[in-house]
């Protein structure tokens, strides 16, 4: 037998391989758009820093308003 042939269960695999491949850069494609979109937004972006926040206090807001 040469050592060239393929094997009916290669094929198999071989499409199970491409079937993955497409779903992971499927994934990796989702979690980068998600990623772009959450960024663009990056002026209401505020981190947990254990500091006090205005833009959080509602007395705050309202003693602006006045």
């Amino acid at each position: 037998m040469p050592i060239t042939r393929e094997h009916e269960l290669h094929q198999r695999r071989s499409g199970r391989n491409i079937g993955l491949a497409v779903v992971l850069v499927g994934f990796i494609g989702l979690v980068f758009g998600l990623t772009i979109a959450k960024v663009q937004g990056g002026g209401t972006l505020e981190a947990f820093d254990h500091t006090y926040r205005p833009a959080l206090d509602p007395d705050h807001v309202r003693f602006q308003q006045r």
